[in-house]
């Protein structure tokens, strides 16, 4: 025994295996016991035995056997792996134990067998016990037979799946073997307790005494169907219910279920019948000998009754049937060929779908036939037919039917209809397809066929059933009582297959009964008060009496005795009688059908009163918003209403009614009545009005539910009218129109003529970019009728009614002839081609289609396999072709036509398979995934192994499905496909399949695939699960719209998702074209970039975020779904391997990961930009992790990124920057100081990235941690931003968060007191005294400890002294946003003493710090004392006032001031521009202040339309801004320009550039289609309307017109603007043009006719006329000719400024305008006269000259009017520019001469808007636009700033230009974006200028402003200087 003892010492796994049987016993019975002790089912002590299961099964001893099947028999039961086992212990089972002679052997074995099914392992066991059926050992068969029978009598026929097992089945009853037979038949008894007769066809082929035999067994089963009795693991509440109705001896409805559930179709095999079919059946079936069509028939018929038929092409076997069925005079033939098509369709089921839309018209009209057993033949082929496809495909066939003459097709459509019904459910009968076929039966239950009626009846009634009285009521509210009760009885006895309950709860329920109450029919009278008269109206409406009766329980006795008295006094006083009773009448008891009868009582509509009249039209609009009015009622007045719709006097009350009746009778259903009323009379003014009103009913109500076809024929009457008013009505409705169906609608007027179509055209230019406004009316029934969910259903089914269905469509198949489809067919392939040509210009000619294509379909399904390529290519075109033409209704085809497209996927030729993929993309956008998806034919195509087709076709898919909501169960038949592509031998195709995977993953879920790899081979299966596992790892998200709304019907789902697929194509297309990925296994792949660059993927991602279709990064740790999504959002832009790396469990692998990205960062930092949000957020990730090693690595890539974005002026978006910055802060209190170090320093250079004052909110939110080192470290990092940007970095502003800094004095933690003291003190080294306001109340001891320290500080650093901050200010040189007075003016307030002195003057950060373009060094900015400069400035000297004015008025402290608060008008932050714009406002308000706005006008108007630039590019782009902001800045702006130019003498100020500008800003914003969007917007539009005609009359005439006619040149120039603006520019110039007469005299004509030459040089005659339209040349001939008839002949001395006169056609067309205005008479004599008398003229004027001259310099050598008299100068010159100066100067001094100089200048820059001279830092910088000036200009301008810094000392003499030659310079065009550079250039020299000076000088506080360099105190050293250079000059 020594052996033994040596095993007993072994552990039991190992004695399990000894090869001593008796030790494997022993090792089998201590296992059993084991597995019975273990409690835990997830113990890793079962690991151990996963191996060994097998040996138990197999043990070849057969004692130890027995005792290894019960511990196997334990394992299975208890261990949470067993599942793991399964197929190799079955295995073991079916082969080592089923063949035992022992019994318990045996029984085990069945035992372990079903423990596995119950621990949800039923398929393996299945597929194993199925494989022992084909063993040759009859005892093992015996065995599996018998162990299939116990699973499926205990578990049921719903884990069992007995289609595998019917299909071996007869195959048993043939066995040698009895004891096989008689197990077979005992399992075919089991089975056909759960499948009953379903299991009849599958054996009817067995030997017919074996079938008798089981015939007789079947008989005396019991017909309660059985019971599961033992459940699977997940179905434990089952069995607990079960066990309890087993006590109760109950039945449980799961139960019942479970009998129906099989589907004996699914247990059939599918018979191939097609290669079965006569050789000759197409030849006879045309045979004339109507025998022979019998036998070719007969032949089919028996083919056909097979109950499963193979797939195939039965294309031309249905169309033959189909032609005996419409064609053949037999009947009997008729009745074979429809019971044939029902064999078809019954064998085929979902396969037949593609050729129902063929079969169902034709099987509808030949219903007329009236034998009885044609008419049965065709219902049972109807029948069958309508299973195979769905209610929404035959529709269109079935509506077409339903108003045909004969009745015999109305009742048998009706009846069809009713049959259909029945197998619909709420779900599949929604009201978007309900509601047509109402709408057609409820004619037919007026129809004056008995028969007809009762079907239409029926039809409704089981509609009713199906889907419940609440949701048919709504279509029915024009059926009276008896019609309604005869559709509830019949509704009452339909009874649903399959025992279903209808939608109602039932027929006549109770419940029914309710929900149709709460929602009462649209009578007069309510349900409550009045039922009893409400029967009697409904039955006897039309009797006077009764109406009197009920309006005189209503209305006052005089008020009806008065009603038709033929005095009209009388008459009016009922009226207001009546008025005032239908006002304090309850909305219950008001009868309204009663009292619209009484208004229309003798003398009715025909009143001839007005005032009575007005008033009867007045109380139909109370009460059809007061009563329930109903569409009875409305059709009484309409009348009456329409008839005085254009009646001067009562027009609008006319309108005011309808409108009312629209809102309770819904607009679409009013507006049809009223346009056919207005048309059928003969009233022009009355049909205007009706359309004016419809136009504007449109825009109140909305375009839902309006059906355009019903007046679109009224409306094209109307364009034919005679009268202009209705033809004017017309158009303009058309235009209304046109904003909600767009380009579509033009359809529709094709063929009228041209001049009117260019009218309608023009009408729709108008409204293109328009957006159309909200409803502000609704339909008041909506709330009575439907509650609830109803009523959204209704507005989900108004928007469904797309553009696309309202199209007039034709109906091609009549063109479709025979010939045609022979010739597509034809066997000559040129035929073949003409009969394409054919089709495709039926096709274009038609334009819209409908859905009827007669045979068509499967003619191009031939072509589309052709073997000329050339052929199969137009064939794919005409699909396009036919795509857009058919629009929605494409859907019936996509079986016929569009999978045949598929099979194209796979030809060899490329650029057939590229044509291919286009016309299948073109119908997808037409017919949405669904169709496509549904059924077998997708999985039937990826079954052909062609790699093209299968890498097309996965592509396709793996691009489509991320963009669906839901997809069909079908999907699921790919699977098998998929995963055989996977193992394709092609590797483009295995590359394609495992893209698609996650996106059949998103749709069916990890489970059901990891299910379908049960069938695969153990090789292949452990490839795919490995594969599907890395794909859940990449799951796209489901897109979550689809749990937030769900459409009401199909339709819309399928418009949504169509849409969705337009916009996701481009995305996922670049995305596929990720650089070929290697083998995984080899490493060289890592060679390619790391990131992928792909465009808008960022935008995309920021964008799904906004729309909550992601998560928002947002944590306080991140869990694993934010990883997950990380993770999804990686896989398309980051390399394969580098994910991998990134998500790795080892941390080293992460540090591994990083180093390469430090590697690649300077060689791929396009790609890391783009990527940038992602890796922000993985790096987020690592700041949760706790190894430092990681961090460390983390932080330097961090610190290396945010350089390499600096470099790159990369600027942070919101998005990454909170994803991002949050988690940064998070580090900074990390207890390692290396750590703290790097994480400052990153935030250090992340300001340089994004905006200082946004990262400050983020750090505010980091001094609330509970961590004091944080704490501590945000307070210091807040100090030093405060120190390095001074105080406006403080956001939301300085005193709320100083407040919240100065809480943290009070801090526990030291280091935290310190922290905020320090930084309360740098906020003090910024703003003085100020700070202690900022903090508010502090305790006394946090008080003194913030006084000590901030005295400890002032003694290393004065607090007085001027802190000059040099901003890092970035501008950008796009002209939408330069704020180049921001440039200017960046003053700061320094200590304020005066607490009166508002903050507004704040710089706008955000707009500086983000604006991404290049940096300009601009000066070191001295920061002012503002409050001393609003205190008037005492100096010294008065004397130096009187030289120079022009230094006086701009350079005191209000010009800075204006100026900056000017330079916020153009800020980026709405409501620092909103502050600016209301302080400019106070100023131009008050007429006495609203001089300080002198000079400064053009600077202002700049800032105001860069402001406007901004809001178009920006604002109204950016979704987070709230809209009524924008609309707030924008009335802000336009109250400020209506100020500024109501006072003439300012709005002069504006120069030509910059009136240009601001009035393209002002016709820009005018035809923004997103402001008419917002609520205000129109509002908006009238106020700049306004504006607009207010600066056209106040501005400065000359400038104005100029402005315009450049305005004009550039908007024809570039075709990018609103193709609007250019008319509304010339609708300016127009009004211009009016006002010349008036103006003529003070205008510049010179100036005029130079721009007009410059126009016509760039567009001469002949090109102005080749544009569009023939305005703009219109318009110059109108402006020269108006120019001709005011000055006559003198035109032509005005052309002097022009150089060269023949570079335009100017000077020939004003000649040919004077001769024709016969001022010349072609005498050139008159000229020479006119001259000679204009000579003498001159001299006669020359003393007078003298003595003006001589006036005016008398002023300007004054002190007061020195202005005065410059401005008089200036003018002067302007009109006579040749006068000659030089006498009055040459006696005057040097100094004189060059102040009247610059003084002439300064007043010319004002007008020209060229330049001012701007005080700007102390420093006067003149600054000008790019004029084409002189050098010498130049020169003088640099001198006058020399000499203003003392730095004049040239010692060469310089030669003065005179005045004269300064003034005639030409100016040219230039626009504020010019001045703008040429400002920041000079703004630039300026500065170097001062510095040179200033470098020494330090500013004192008392003179904040001196005016040069020098203190204003040394006035002698300014004295010699100006002597000194006065000496020079000389």
């Amino acid at each position: 025994m020594g052996d033994d003892s040596e095993w007993m010492k072994l552990p039991i796994d190992q004695k399990c295996e000894h090869k001593v049987w008796k030790a494997r016993l022993n090792g089998y019975e201590e296992a059993l016991k084991l597995f019975q002790r273990i409690e835990d089912e997830k113990s890793p002590e079962w690991g151990k035995y996963l191996g060994l299961i097998k040996k138990f099964v197999t043990e070849s001893n057969a004692v130890a056997q027995l005792k290894g099947l019960e511990a196997a028999l334990a394992y299975i039961e208890n261990a949470h792996v067993a599942g793991k086992t399964t197929a190799e212990v079955v295995s073991g089972v079916v082969t080592k134990v089923f063949n035992q002679p022992k019994a318990r052997a045996k029984e085990l074995g069945t035992d372990i067998c079903l423990m596995y099914i119950e621990i949800e392992k039923a398929e393996v066991v299945q597929d194993e016990l199925l494989k022992g059926l084909d063993n040759k050992n009859p005892k093992i068969v015996v065995a599996c037979i018998e162990t299939l029978r116990k699973a499926l009598s205990e578990f049921g026929s719903k884990i069992v799946t007995l289609k595998p097992v019917v299909k071996v089945l007869p195959k048993q009853f043939e066995s040698r073997e009895k004891a096989v037979r008689d197990e077979a038949k005992l399992l075919a008894i089991e089975i056909y307790k759960w499948i009953r007769d379903a299991l009849r066809p599958p054996l009817q082929n067995i030997n017919s005494v074996q079938l008798k035999e089981l015939e007789e067994e079947w008989v005396k089963l019991p017909s309660s169907p059985p019971k599961q009795s033992r459940f699977l693991r997940s179905q434990q509440d089952l069995k607990a219910k079960f066990e309890q109705h087993q006590a109760q001896g109950e039945q449980s409805e799961d139960e019942v279920e479970t009998a129906a559930a099989v589907d004996p179709y699914e247990l059939l095999e599918a018979v191939e019948v097609l290669s079965k079919m006569p050789k000759d059946f197409y030849e006879k079936i045309e045979a004339k000998k109507w025998q022979e069509r019998k036998e070719a028939l007969e032949a089919v018929d028996a083919l056909t009754k097979n109950p499963k038929l193979e797939n195939g092409d039965y294309g031309d076997l249905v169309r033959a049937l189909k032609k005996v069925v419409g064609k053949d005079a037999n009947v009997m033939l008729v009745s074979m060929a429809a019971k044939c098509l029902a064999g078809l369709a019954s064998g085929l089921r979902k396969k037949f779908g593609t050729y129902a839309g063929q079969v169902v018209p034709t099987i509808l009209e030949k219903f007329k036939e009236k034998k009885p057993q044609v008419v049965q033949a065709l219902q049972e082929a109807i029948d069958a037919i309508f299973l195979t496809t769905t209610l929404q495909n035959l529709s269109e066939d079935i509506l077409g039917v339903m108003d045909n003459k004969n009745p015999s097709i109305k009742q048998q459509a009706s009846l069809f209809l009713a049959r259909s019904f029945r197998h619909c459910t709420q779900a599949t009968l929604p009201k978007s397809i309900l509601k047509p076929f109402c709408a057609a039966l409820i004619k037919q239950v007026n129809d004056s066929a008995p028969e007809v009626r009762d079907a239409a009846f029926e039809a409704l009634g089981t509609a009713m059933k199906v889907v419940g009285e609440k949701a048919v009521n709504p279509f029915l509210a024009d059926l009276d009582k008896l019609k309604l009760d005869k559709i509830k009885e019949c509704a009452d006895k339909v009874e649903l297959p399959g025992g279903r309950k209808g939608g109602g709860g039932g027929g006549g329920s109770v419940g029914d009964k309710k929900p149709a109450t709460k929602a009462p029919p649209p009578a007069e009278a309510p349900p409550k008060s009045s039922a009893p008269p409400k029967k009697t109206q409904t039955a006897a409406a039309s009797k006077a009496e009764v109406c009197e009766d009920l309006a005189a329980g209503v209305l006052p006795a005089s008020c009806l005795q008065q009603l038709d008295s033929a005095n009209w006094k009388e008459r009016l006083a009922s009226m207001e009688e009546f008025q005032r009773a239908v006002e304090t009448m309850d909305k219950a008891v008001m009868p309204c059908q009663a009292l619209v009868r009484m208004l229309a009582k003798k003398p009715g509509w025909k009143e001839t009163n007005f005032q009575v009249m007005q008033m009867k039209l007045h109380i139909v609009a109370l009460i059809a918003q007061r009563g329930q009015f109903s569409k009875t009622s409305a059709s009484m007045v309409l009348d009456g209403l329409v008839d005085k719709i254009g009646d001067v006097k009562c027009g609008s009350n006319a309108k005011e009614g309808l409108t009312a009746i629209g809102e309770a009778c819904s607009l679409p259903w009013t507006a049809e009545q009223v346009v056919s009323t207005a048309f059928s009379q003969k009233n022009p003014k009355n049909q205007a009005e009706t359309l004016n009103w419809l136009a504007n009913a449109m825009k109140e109500f909305g375009f839902a539910g309006i059906n355009v076809k019903a007046f679109i024929n009224n409306v094209k009457t109307a364009l034919g009218a005679t009268n202009p008013a209705v033809r004017t009505s017309a158009i303009s409705l058309l235009g209304v129109m046109y904003l909600y169906m767009g380009a579509p609608l033009r359809m529709f007027f094709e063929d009228e003529k041209p001049a009117l179509l260019s009218q309608i055209d023009a009408e729709f230019e108008k409204m293109q970019g328009q957006s159309p406004p909200a409803p502000i009316r609704s339909i008041k029934k909506a709330a009575v009728e439907e509650e609830g969910d109803e009523a959204e259903e209704q507005d989900e089914d108004g928007r469904g009614h797309d553009i696309m269905d309202l199209l007039p469509r034709t109906d091609i198949s009549d063109k479709i002839t025979s010939d045609l489809v022979s010739k597509i067919g034809d066997k000559n392939w040129k035929i073949r081609k003409e009969g394409l040509d054919e089709t495709a210009s039926i096709v274009s000619e038609a334009k819209f289609i409908t859905v009827n294509l007669g045979e068509l379909p499967l003619a191009l399904k031939g072509r589309l396999s052709d073997s000329n390529k050339i052929l199969v290519q137009q064939t794919l075109t005409i699909l396009q072709q036919l795509a857009t033409a058919m629009g929605p209704g494409l859907k019936q085809h996509v079986k016929a036509l569009g999978i045949p497209v598929i099979t194209v996927l796979g030809d060899s030729k490329p650029n057939v398979r590229a044509a291919a993929m286009t016309t299948l993309q073109s119908w997808v956008e037409q017919t949405g995934m669904k169709e496509w998806l549904e059924g077998e034919d997708l999985s039937e195509e990826l079954k052909r192994e062609n790699p093209f087709l299968r890498q097309e076709v996965l592509g396709w898919l793996a691009e489509k499905l991320p963009t669906m909501r839901t997809v069909p169960g079908d999907l699921m038949l790919c699977i098998p496909q998929l995963y055989a592509c996977l193992e394709d031998r092609n590797g483009d195709v295995r590359k394609k399949a495992q893209d698609a995977l996650p996106t059949f993953m998103m749709h069916l879920g990890y489970d059901k695939m990891n299910k379908a790899t049960g069938k695969l081979k153990p090789a292949s299966k452990d490839q795919v699960v490995a594969m599907l596992e890395k794909a859940r790892a990449v799951m796209p998200a489901k897109s979550a719209s689809a749990s937030r709304s769900q459409p009401a019907s199909d339709d819309v789902d399928i418009k949504t998702e169509a849409k969705k697929v337009r916009g996701g194509v481009a995305a996922k297309k670049v995305s596929a074209k990720k650089p070929p990925a290697k083998g995984p296994k080899d490493d060289e792949d890592k060679s390619g970039p790391i990131f992928i660059l792909i465009p808008n993927a960022k935008e995309q991602r920021i964008k799904e975020e906004k729309q909550l279709k992601i998560l928002k990064w947002n944590f306080i740790t991140p869990r694993d779904e934010y990883v997950e999504q990380l993770k999804t959002q990686m896989s398309t832009c980051f390399a394969k391997w580098l994910q991998d790396e990134l998500f790795h469990f080892d941390f080293q692998r992460h540090v591994k990961a990083i180093g390469v990205m430090i590697e690649r960062l300077e060689s791929e930092s396009e790609a890391t930009i783009s990527c940038l949000d992602l890796i922000l957020k993985w790096f987020t990730l690592r700041f949760f992790d706790t190894n430092t090693t990681v961090l460390m690595k983390v932080l330097e890539y961090l610190k290396l990124l945010f350089a390499m974005l600096n470099r790159e002026n990369y600027h942070l978006t919101e998005y990454e920057a909170n994803s991002f910055v949050p988690y940064l802060i998070l580090k900074v209190g990390e207890s390692k100081d290396v750590v703290r170090k790097d994480v400052r320093a990153i935030l250090t250079m992340l300001c340089k990235v994004y905006p200082a004052s946004k990262v400050f909110p983020f750090l505010m939110d980091g001094t609330k941690s509970k961590n004091s080192k944080q704490r501590a470290e945000c307070l210091e990092e807040l100090g030093c931003l405060i120190e390095g940007y001074g105080m406006n970095v403080c956001q939301p502003t300085p005193a709320k968060s100083l407040k919240e800094i100065a809480v943290h004095i009070g801090d526990r933690d030291t280091s935290v007191r310190n922290a905020a003291l320090n930084t309360v003190v740098a906020v003090y080294n910024v703003c003085g005294d100020q700070v202690y306001k900022l903090i508010g109340n502090l305790s006394e001891k946090d008080m003194s400890m913030l006084e000590e320290r901030i005295k400890r500080s002032a003694k290393k650093t004065p607090a007085t002294k001027y802190t000059v901050y040099s901003l890092p200010i970035i501008t950008t040189i796009s002209p939408s946003l330069h704020l180049y007075s921001q440039a200017r003016q960046n003053t700061q307030h320094s200590e304020s003493s005066h607490p009166s002195i508002p903050k507004e003057f704040q710089l706008d950060l955000d707009m500086i710090e983000m604006d991404q373009s290049r940096v300009c060094e601009l000066p070191d900015l001295v920061q002012h004392k503002l409050d001393e400069l609003l205190e008037p400035i005492m100096i010294p000297e008065p004397k130096i006032r009187s030289v120079s004015p022009h230094f006086d008025d701009l350079h005191n402290s209000t010009a800075s001031t204006i100026n900056f608060v000017i330079s916020q008008v153009a800020s980026g932050d709405i409501n620092t521009s909103i502050q600016a714009l209301a302080q400019i406002d106070e100023v131009l308000r008050q007429e006495d202040k609203a001089e300080v706005m002198s000079g400064h006008i053009d600077q202002f108007l700049i800032a105001t339309f860069m402001q406007l630039r901004l809001i178009y590019s920006t604002h109204m782009a950016d979704d987070r801004l709230d809209k009524k902001d924008i609309i707030k800045l924008y009335s802000c702006i336009i109250g400020n320009m209506l100020s500024l130019f109501s006072m003439e003498s300012l709005a002069r100020e504006a120069s030509m550039g910059v009136l240009k500008d601001l009035m393209h800003g002002l016709i820009t914003l005018m035809l923004d289609g997103r402001v008419e969007d917002i609520e205000e917007g129109q509002q908006l539009i009238r106020s700049v309307n306004l504006l607009v005609i207010r600066v056209l009359e106040k501005s400065d005439q000359t400038n104005m017109i100029s402005a315009l006619l450049v305005l004009l040149q550039d908007s024809l120039v570039t075709t990018a603007g609103p193709p609007m603006s250019s008319e509304l520019v010339m609708k300016c110039l127009w009004r211009m043009i009016r006002f010349l007469p008036e103006t003529i005299n003070s205008i510049n004509l010179d100036r005029i006719l130079l721009d007009v030459h410059n126009f016509m040089k760039v567009f001469p005659k002949e090109k102005l006329k080749q544009l569009k339209s023939d305005v703009p040349h219109r318009t110059l001939k109108t402006l020269l000719h108006t120019l001709c008839k005011l000055t006559g002949a003198k035109i032509l001395d005005h052309l002097s400024m022009i150089e060269n006169r023949n570079e335009s056609e100017l000077e020939a067309h004003l000649r040919r305008v004077i001769k024709h205005s016969g001022n010349l008479s072609g005498l050139k004599s008159d000229r020479g006269n006119e001259k000679i008398g204009l000579r003498t003229e001159d001299r006669m004027s020359k003393a007078k000259v003298s003595d003006i001259l001589s006036e005016i310099f008398k002023k300007i050598g004054s002190k007061e009017n020195t202005k005065e008299g410059l401005t008089e100068l200036y003018e002067y010159k302007q009109k006579y520019s040749d006068a000659d100066l030089e006498p009055f100067l040459k006696n005057t001094s040097q100094f004189f001469q060059s102040y009247v100089e610059r003084g002439l200048r300064m007043i010319e820059s004002e007008r020209e808007g060229k330049a001012r001279i701007q005080t700007s830092h102390g420093v006067d910088s003149s600054l000008s636009s790019n004029e084409e000036l002189k050098p010498a200009v130049y020169y003088e301008r640099l001198k006058i700033l020399r000499q203003r810094q003392g730095l004049e000392n040239t010692s060469r003499p310089q030669q003065r230009p005179p005045i004269s030659s300064l003034l005639t310079s030409k100016p040219s065009v230039a626009s504020s974006t010019d001045m703008l550079h040429s400002k920041l250039s000079q703004l630039k020299e300026s500065r170097e200028l001062y510095q040179q000076e200033h470098n020494a000088h330090s500013h004192s506080p008392t003179h904040a402003h001196t005016r040069s360099a020098s203190p204003a105190a040394n006035l002698d050293d300014l004295k010699k200087r100006l002597e000194r250079i006065k000496s020079n000059r000389q």
